[in-house]
């Protein structure tokens, strides 16, 4: 049966039949009516009201001017990759030049089926299976321009054409379910590995930003704890100068080196007091039982380190009569007295 309609001629386009030439005609809308006289092309009647001699005029042919539609049959094509395939399609003509399409060719409409097909079957064997799929509106743009070339002399003009049904066999369909089941799981496994990459990279980076951030947070404390500890420091410095600038401004006071001789020697003896009380092992001097000489070391001490200040002290400013006693002999009798 296929074989058959193959090999059948494509079907005609429909017309309103030969007229009989009567004198008077009414041509219908869209139909040229070819008229020949004594056998010999005279002219084409127009739609409307047209007349024609009895017996001397012959309406030879009548073209429809209509868009016409041919179903192009079941044909078998061999692609570029040796693939042969079972493809149709359907066929939009027009008929542009009525006397071409009478006197050029037989039969237009079989003629340019004719021409789909073998354009088809050479289109196809550029392309290979894949492209075919792809490339179909490519492929019936090139077979629209080879049946225009070809039929430009026959009166008819190819408006498209359109490829229906391709068939494809049986093994290399299921060829093609495997290879795009294969292509899926690829495709697949690319997402889930791009993923797993992705989120890789967002937890590195997050570990970097958190590290940065720890640095930072680091940083800072260690700056506002090092300037914490430097303003400390300055307080501290500022609060000693202005203690020992108290403490030198009472010592240039009357009688301020006896009161510091008697702090010295206050804080001596309970210094040596404290000695026992941190360690087990004990240095005492010789003389431990010698109280008196004991705080009299301590004043010699403090007079060895007061003296070049006392010394400037009376360069400047010249102490009378009453204040030549040492305030530190003074302190040492009144201690003696106090301890015998």
């Amino acid at each position: 049966l296929k074989r058959a309609a193959r090999l059948a001629p494509a079907p005609c386009r429909w017309n309103s039949g030969l007229p009989v030439n009567i004198g008077v005609l009414f041509v219908p809308q869209q139909e040229a009516w070819v008229v020949e006289r004594m056998g010999k092309f005279h002219r084409i009647l127009e739609p409307g009201l047209n007349f024609l001699i009895p017996l001397l005029d012959r309406i030879r042919y009548v073209q429809s001017l209509k868009e016409i539609v041919i179903n192009v049959p079941e044909q078998s094509a061999v692609t570029l990759d040796n693939v042969t395939l079972q493809i149709d399609g359907v066929l939009y003509l027009r008929v542009m030049d009525p006397y071409k399409a009478s006197y050029g060719v037989e039969d237009p409409e079989y003629a340019v089926t004719q021409l789909a097909q073998t354009t088809m079957r050479s289109e196809l064997g550029k392309l290979s299976l894949d492209r075919v799929f792809r490339e179909r509106e490519s492929l019936n743009a090139s077979i629209v321009d080879a049946i225009n070339q070809a039929s430009d002399c026959w009166g008819i003009r190819c408006l498209r054409y359109e490829i229906k049904d391709i068939h494809v066999p049986p093994r290399v369909k299921e060829s093609m379910q495997m290879q795009v089941e294969a292509e899926r799981r690829k495709r697949a496994t690319v997402l889930e590995s791009e993923g797993t990459r992705e989120s890789a990279i967002n937890v590195a980076e997050g570990q970097k930003q958190a590290q940065i951030l720890a640095s930072e947070a680091e940083k800072a404390e260690q700056i506002n704890k090092a300037a914490g500890e430097a303003n400390a420091m300055l307080v501290k410095a500022r609060a000693k100068a202005e203690a020992i600038q108290l403490l030198a401004a009472a010592l240039a006071q009357q009688h301020g080196n006896a009161a510091a001789s008697l702090s010295v020697a206050e804080q001596y003896v309970n210094a040596f007091s404290k000695i026992a009380k941190d360690s087990n092992t004990v240095l005492l001097p010789a003389n431990t039982g010698d109280v008196t000489n004991m705080v009299a070391q301590a004043l010699g001490i403090y007079t060895t380190l007061t003296k070049p200040q006392a010394v400037k002290t009376q360069d400047e400013m010249p102490q009378t009569h009453e204040d030549s006693q040492s305030p530190s002999t003074e302190v040492l009798k009144a201690e003696q007295g106090s301890s015998s």
